[in-house]
């Protein structure tokens, strides 16, 4: 492999403000979030994703990659989810080794109340900070990113 060159000043100001923001968004949201609704936003990440899946169910693998999390701790999240009864855990028909999460009218009706905070503390975290041009620039160069680094989802779902 041939020497790499250094990050220029502008790169490496970018990449510090992308680590921090990776970093302090999280436990920003979480800080306020898991107080007032029992909820951490890996917990709400996994029940939107759900409540978006045709009849609100996904094969864990695929809600992994939906979310972004590995299956190691998609599998921890959905098991906590479960002893909470936001999720029901089942063995998928067509392949008894693999497991399908489904959101339950509890965990419906945990993601409907948390709603309107999560959005008023996504608008105040960031929204607030940018201008309408900040977004239109940004928001495509976050999604080449995104879609850069997440793997390709599983095809054999149940």
């Amino acid at each position: 492999m041939g020497e790499l060159a250094p990050l220029d000043e502008e790169e490496a100001a970018f990449w510090r403000s992308l680590i921090r923001i990776t970093t302090v968004l999280p436990r920003a949201l979480d800080d306020q979030f898991l107080p007032e609704t029992g909820l951490t936003i890996t917990d709400y990440g996994v029940l939107v994703a759900l409540s978006e899946a045709p009849d609100h169910l996904l094969r864990i693998s695929a809600l992994a990659a939906a979310t972004g999390l590995s299956l190691s701790r998609i599998s921890r999240v959905v098991d906590d989810l479960t002893r909470r009864g936001l999720v029901e855990k089942r063995r998928c028909a067509e392949d008894g080794r693999a497991s399908n999460a489904v959101l339950t009218a509890a965990g419906l009706a945990k993601l409907e109340a948390a709603f309107p905070g999560h959005l008023a503390r996504v608008r105040a975290s960031v929204f607030t900070h940018l201008s309408a041009e900040d977004i239109r620039t940004a928001g495509p160069v976050l999604a080449r990113l995104a879609v850069a680094m997440e793997a390709t989802p599983p095809t054999d779902d149940c």
